[in-house]
């Protein structure tokens, strides 16, 4: 079949578009309907109905087709036909209509969908805005406040939300979606309907003053903070008010290639094939079996532990949550119960749903009660003994087959495995918390882990809402392993010479959601200082790296929960406070250490943490922990608050240029020394050749 087809049933021609999988927009498609449109101009229909083939309407823009020289007819060219048409057109919309797919159902002039279809422009997450009159014709379908809300957040609308909105004029409970577009085409034509365009709605200024604009930009500048493309797509719909319909659109592609040019916008689109990547594991086969997983067993009902099992409750996926004793439990099963509570509070789900998801979690403090599981994850307290002896009890209970997985995120899990006597079924699976919020799920493969072991837990991830990347066994994995040395550059940054403050603020400036101190302080400045009581004087390294977290802590400074730490806060807000008592902490130890303070850059204090990262991340690459570059930028971005926009750090290494790196890291060296500054050799290597992490 064709990947565009014409039939005139009647007096209704159906432009139909089969392009598997998702019915993207290709340069084929394109031409393809703009072809058939222009076409049935000269026969007997009365009205065009454009249905579409598979499991959805067209779902996007053919992203592989970015970067390469355009060919006509562009997408605003092909709606530009579709709208020219004297004869009524009606989009038919089952599955999703996204991106350039809701432009096309913009671009006709009647829209019916399903009930379980979904609409949306999701551009912004590509670092890009709708290009082919989305931020022309949602606002004069919509409302500019609509449109605002929906094209700078990029999240998809329901059909009765959308046709509430005015975006869609019929909504079908269920049935032949062609029967009822041709059904509701031929009420049209009854009825005289006109050739309906978007463009000849007018708005009204009054529904949208200056101050609607400058307030929403305001507010994007906090939630978006450094990103071009809702900026731009601001600037867009101001235009939808101000210009005609024309010069909107100018405006509107010239502010797209703009987006589409930028270094943002390429290191968001590297984030979307990366992360598709990440799901594949190189050396096992995609028909590997994989096993059921209709029952969790989670042991340790902590915070951690209580997120985790909500991830499986979500999907319908019963859980058995253990804890050690009855009062561990019901606190356990309470946090639960809060979690879900302030969810529905803020509206995103009803009392029904959130009661169902509860009672899919059921508590026990009998192991026994494991037996029967299909997973179970361990997530009791980061000691190693600890969990050798809950997976030696695991290895007596759990039924053949089972998957024992460990939450941990340092501890060795070839260890923990070895506890076993089936060291084939444990696995890492390193959740981030909160573990029902955060996307990033770290894999760990063992050296004994099965295949199918490992193609289970992959595809779970994606079931549970996850961004899976897997690792291989090394102390703290990808993540925590990089994020060790981010924290000794911040540390050695703070006793040299620079503020709390300043580190902070440099990070945030630059795109990291909070800055390294701040982190700390939330995390709990405890939690660092009570692993290192643990370790001899050689594994803590370098005392200068934790000389002042452990003066805070000995003090009584914990971070927020204790009201204060590298800042005060205050009791009802938890608003950040710089306090100068800090400082004085901070030049005793400098003073302490022989350390005469200088006075920092920022552009010093962000390449230091950053590149810190990046070499440690060519390390983790070279050894084979991470399959490939874009792993470690989708764990930085899903599970750190590295900035999407700048694609992780191993492409901002790419974009600098690697030699630019290089020799900076070689700087670094020179001036304080190789113990933390040698250059990686897989860097180097690269480097010198002219080659990219990407390569």
């Amino acid at each position: 079949m064709s990947i565009v087809s014409y039939e005139l049933r009647g007096d209704i021609g159906i432009v139909r578009v089969n392009n598997p999988p998702v019915n993207a927009l290709s340069h084929a498609l394109r031409e393809g309907i703009t072809n058939t449109v222009n076409a049935a101009r000269d026969d007997a229909s009365r009205a065009l109905v454009i249905v579409c083939e598979g499991r959805t309407f067209i779902a996007g823009a053919d992203i592989s087709e970015f970067g390469q020289p355009p060919r006509a007819p562009l997408l605003p060219d092909m709606l530009l036909a579709i709208e020219a048409s004297d004869k009524p057109v009606v989009a038919a919309i089952h599955g999703t209509a996204l991106g350039g797919g809701l432009e096309t159902a913009l671009a006709c002039h009647y829209r019916c969908a399903l009930a379980s279809a979904k609409v949306g422009l999701p551009e912004v997450k590509l670092g890009l805005l709708p290009g082919a009159g989305g931020t022309q014709r949602v606002p004069r379908l919509a409302g500019v406040a609509a449109a605002l809300d929906m094209i700078t957040s990029g999240a998809p609308l329901a059909a009765a939300r959308a046709a509430d909105l005015g975006l869609l004029d019929r909504v079908f409970d269920g049935g032949d979606l062609l029967q009822q577009a041709l059904d509701y085409s031929r009420e049209l034509i009854a009825a005289g309907a006109p050739a309906r365009r978007v463009r000849d709605i007018g708005i009204d200024p009054a529904s949208a003053p200056a101050e609607l604009f400058s307030q929403y930009r305001e507010k994007l500048a906090r939630r978006a903070r450094g990103q071009l493309a809702p900026q731009h797509i601001v600037s867009c719909i101001e235009a939808a008010v101000s210009q005609p319909m024309d010069d909107g659109l100018t405006t509107e592609r010239q502010l797209f290639m703009e987006c589409l040019q930028s270094p943002q916008s390429a290191a968001m689109r590297h984030l979307f094939f990366a992360e598709r990547e990440a799901a594949k594991v190189k050396d096992i086969a995609r028909d590997t079996p994989r096993r059921e997983i209709a029952s969790v067993g989670i042991i340790g009902g902590g915070t951690m532990g209580g997120g985790i099992a909500m991830n499986f409750a979500n999907v319908g996926i019963p859980v058995q949550l253990l804890e050690i004793s009855d009062e561990a439990l019901q606190r356990g099963l309470g946090i639960i119960t809060g979690n879900y509570a302030a969810t529905v509070k803020k509206g995103k789900l009803s009392e029904e749903q959130a009661a169902r998801r509860r009672q899919l979690i059921s508590g026990t403090t009998d192991y026994a009660d494991l037996a029967q599981v299909d997973l179970v994850i361990e997530a009791v307290f980061e000691n190693i003994d600890i969990k050798k002896q809950v997976f030696a009890k695991l290895d007596t209970i759990c039924k053949p087959g089972a998957i024992l997985a460990t939450n941990t995120s340092y501890q060795d899990v070839n260890a923990i495995a070895a506890a076993t006597g089936r060291p084939q079924d444990v696995i890492g699976m390193h959740f981030f918390s909160p573990a029902n919020v955060m996307r990033l799920l770290e894999v760990v493969r063992a050296d004994k882990t099965a295949g199918d072991v490992i193609a289970t837990v992959m595809q779970l991830a994606k079931a549970i809402h996850k961004v899976p990347v897997l690792s291989g066994v090394c102390y703290g994995f990808i993540g925590n392993r990089m994020l060790g040395h981010y924290g000794r550059e911040a540390q050695l940054c703070l006793i040299e010479g620079a503020t709390p403050e300043q580190i902070d603020t440099a990070l945030q400036n630059w795109g990291m959601a909070m800055g390294p101190l701040a982190v700390g302080d939330l995390a709990g400045l405890d939690i660092g200082y009570k692993a290192r009581q643990g370790l001899t004087e050689e594994q803590k390294g370098d005392p200068k790296t934790y000389a002042i977290a452990d003066a805070l802590v000995e003090m009584g400074r914990l971070g927020q929960k204790s009201g204060s730490g590298y800042y005060r806060y205050d009791a009802e807000t938890r608003a950040r406070i710089v306090d100068p008592a800090v400082m004085t902490v901070v030049e005793e130890q400098a003073q302490k250490y022989g350390i005469e303070r200088r006075a920092f850059t920022d552009e010093e204090i962000v390449n230091r943490l950053i590149f810190a990262l990046v070499n440690e991340g060519a390390r983790i690459l070279e050894e084979g922990i991470a399959q490939r570059a874009g792993d470690i930028d989708i764990v930085y971005v899903n599970g750190y608050g590295f900035p999407a926009y700048r694609g992780g750090p191993m492409h901002y290494a790419d974009s600098l240029g690697l030699k630019t790196v290089y020799e900076t890291i070689c700087e670094f060296r020179d001036r304080f020394g190789e113990k933390n500054w040698t250059p990686a050799p897989l860097l180097q290597q690269l480097a010198e050749a002219g080659r990219r992490f990407s390569d």
